[in-house]
């Protein structure tokens, strides 16, 4: 009918919302029990050279939050066009992917989940290059409960993959000295990871705040490790210094909201003050 507007309901794809609440809590039942188990994993895996402070892994907690957020997000009109018709089955897929990868990871089969982290880190890629590419944040909800956990786990399982790649190749920190090869390939690894938080920072005007802080907590994390554990100086004083320029870039972060805010804001009041121009 002309005229006749129609508006979604709660109900358009159920199906894809009940499964993702199943996957969810499939998926953040493998974190909670790596960190409430009785092993810990987090504090007892194998030490390396890059291994960070076991505080660092409480990122997942926070995502876990945010992913929480966007389960009761879905069922919105603005959620429901992101999540369910954007991102679609790739979330889901991601959840099971991701909690391979933590109990492979946890029961030391490290060579096998070094493979998955790349895996998982495609699957978040593919979901992070939609969100940005085919919706930007139009509200507050867009950007806290889709773009937010989205980019912290984009720039989570990139350091993931150096973490995982270090425990299934490296030397174990406890047995074995760093010699001139492991200070290379630690050297080049932190490197790379200031790069890409370098990279978060300048992919848009404002940059992606959250996936520059997700590196720059890591690499804080491995500097506190580091510095106390394996006996390495040279290891703690680089990574405090890359994690010292990861921050930099994350001001620049927020430096370039607090311009990009500013110029809307100065966009709005030039319009209000331009004069009415008759024919």
């Amino acid at each position: 009918m002309p005229g006749e507007t129609t508006t979604s309901s709660w109900k358009d794809g159920i199906f894809l919302k009940i499964v993702n609440i199943i996957v969810f809590f499939f998926f953040l039942g493998s974190n909670i029990y790596t960190i409430a188990g009785p092993g810990d994993i987090y504090r007892h895996s194998k030490e390396t050279y890059l291994t960070p402070a076991h505080w660092t892994f409480g990122i997942w907690s926070l995502i876990h939050l945010l992913l929480l957020g966007s389960l009761f997000y879905q069922f919105t009109d603005s959620g429901k066009e992101v999540i369910i018709d954007g991102i679609g089955w790739r979330l889901p897929l991601l959840a099971i992917l991701n909690a391979i990868y933590i109990n492979v990871w946890s029961r030391g089969h490290y060579v096998i989940a070094f493979i998955l982290a790349l895996f998982v880190s495609s699957a978040v890629s593919h979901i992070y290059y939609i969100v940005k590419k085919h919706h930007h944040g139009r509200n507050l909800g867009d950007e806290v409960f889709v773009h937010l956990p989205f980019s912290l786990w984009h720039g989570w399982t990139t350091v993931l993959i150096f973490l995982t790649g270090f425990e299934a190749f490296g030397r174990d920190a406890y047995t074995h000295r760093a010699g001139v090869w492991t200070k290379i390939f630690v050297f080049l690894s932190l490197f790379i990871l200031e790069a890409t938080s370098a990279a978060y920072a300048f992919s848009s005007p404002e940059g992606d705040l959250a996936g520059s802080i997700a590196i720059t907590w890591s690499l804080f994390g491995i500097w506190a490790r580091q510095s106390r554990v394996g006996g390495s100086g040279f290891v703690g004083i680089t990574s405090l210094i890359f994690a010292s320029l990861s921050a930099f870039w994350v001001l620049k972060g927020l430096y370039g909201i607090y311009i990009a805010k500013g110029e809307s804001r100065g966009i709005l009041h030039d319009e209000e003050r331009a004069p009415l121009v008759g024919h």
